[in-house]
């Protein structure tokens, strides 16, 4: 019997195209940020009271640091407890840059400012990030481990202590706040109020999403991990230590400083009391729960440590009048996931994904099975009845 294999149509210009759009790896990115303007929008219109959307915007923004440690942690394996005094500075930075000069009743200069557009004053804010990441580079050539951590904890609280301390550049204990009867002019043109901001940030998330998975697939991604699992083993083979550990301490320094001007920027605000070692360890938390490898791990981990304590926990009566009980709680989903899912949130949901792609390849694989059988006892019985009426002639 001849055989004949199906041949399935074949597909026209417009439906490849179609199916290239929607397989694009930059378009799940797009779309999330289509849905953070939507949120915006709801705000906008009272579908979304302005404590959720506060909740929403902060998380947003330390997820920004969030991915600047997962370069620094995930792929270089380097320890760092200073992420939230870096944020800070970028928040500092956002206030002296963009402000106007504060005066008091009398006329006396009470706050600097340099009333500088907003997009200049990032540009500014990203070189001084460069330049204290390389110095922190330099320092993890001769230490790591548990040592690189104590000294960027250090370097964190030395900054603390600056913005606690220079009152006319940071505000000291009473913190920098811009004026919101004078927002900075984005272009000269657009007021930065908190929905303009919300809208920037926005942008810059999917920018920095973009930017860490195209890092993440390059030679110098690559380079980063090799050095993670092996440095010796990586040296052997020509990766430079010196280079890539500048990288990677340079681009999560350069992501905290950006997550801290939009804080500037979104809140009109910032105070000492907010960058301590606490905020660090919950954006180690965020990164650990998520999962340091994947940058939808560390959204989903930033959410659970930080969106869910703003809008859930701290309005249930317990965790507002005990503010550590949610640490405690930070601390036992590490805990849980160190122990059961080291790779975190997004290590769960591809198991997940593997057990059903599993079960229902053996369902169909039964399936299959069983019309086999059907087909082919159809077939004896056929043949059977076949033979029964050649006898009975």
């Amino acid at each position: 019997m001849r055989q004949f294999k199906n041949q399935l149509p074949a597909q026209s210009p417009d439906a490849k195209k179609r199916e290239q759009i929607f397989r694009h790896p930059y378009l799940s990115f797009i779309l999330l940020g289509v849905i953070l303007i939507l949120i915006l929008l709801m705000q906008t219109n009272g579908f979304l009271d302005i404590a959720s959307f506060r909740a929403i915007g902060v998380t947003l923004i330390y997820f920004v640091a969030a991915l600047g440690f997962t370069l620094l942690l995930g792929y270089s394996g380097l320890n760092s407890l200073g992420t939230a005094g870096f944020i800070g500075l970028g928040s500092y930075l956002a206030g002296l840059l963009i402000a106007k000069p504060g005066y008091d009743n009398f006329g006396e200069l009470i706050a600097y400012g340099l009333d500088i557009e907003p997009i200049i004053g990032l540009m500014i804010g990203i070189l001084v990030a460069i330049v204290i990441g390389g110095v922190v580079g330099f320092i993890s050539l001769r230490i790591e481990g548990l040592y690189l951590a104590i000294v960027t904890l250090g370097l964190s609280e030395i900054f603390v202590e600056i913005f606690r301390n220079l009152g006319k550049f940071t505000g000291g204990v009473d913190g920098r706040i811009v004026n919101r009867g004078s927002y900075p002019s984005l272009f000269g043109v657009f007021p930065v109020t908190r929905e303009v901001a919300f809208i920037i940030l926005a942008v810059v998330i999917v920018v920095a999403m973009i930017f860490v998975v195209n890092l993440i697939k390059s030679p110098t991604g690559r380079a980063m991990l090799a050095l993670k699992n092996s440095s010796s083993a990586a040296q052997a083979m020509g990766v430079s230590m010196l280079k890539y550990r500048l990288t990677a301490f340079v681009l999560a320094t350069v992501f905290a400083v950006v997550a801290g001007y939009m804080y500037m920027l979104f809140y009109q605000s910032s105070y000492a009391d907010i960058w301590t070692l606490s905020l660090s360890l919950n954006i180690l938390a965020a990164v650990v729960v998520g999962g340091a490898f994947n940058v939808w791990g560390v959204f989903a981990g930033t959410f659970l440590i930080f969106g869910f304590d703003l809008a859930i926990l701290q309005n249930i009566q317990f965790f507002q009048q005990n503010s550590n009980a949610s640490i405690i709680f930070s601390g036992a989903l590490i805990i849980l996931v160190v122990m059961f899912y080291p790779g975190g949130i997004s290590q769960m949901l591809v198991n997940i994904k593997n057990w059903y792609n599993e079960r229902r390849s053996k369902k169909s694989t039964r399936k299959d099975a069983y019309a086999r059988n059907s087909e082919l006892k159809q077939k004896q019985e056929k043949f059977i009845s076949e033979q029964a009426a050649k006898i009975g002639r």
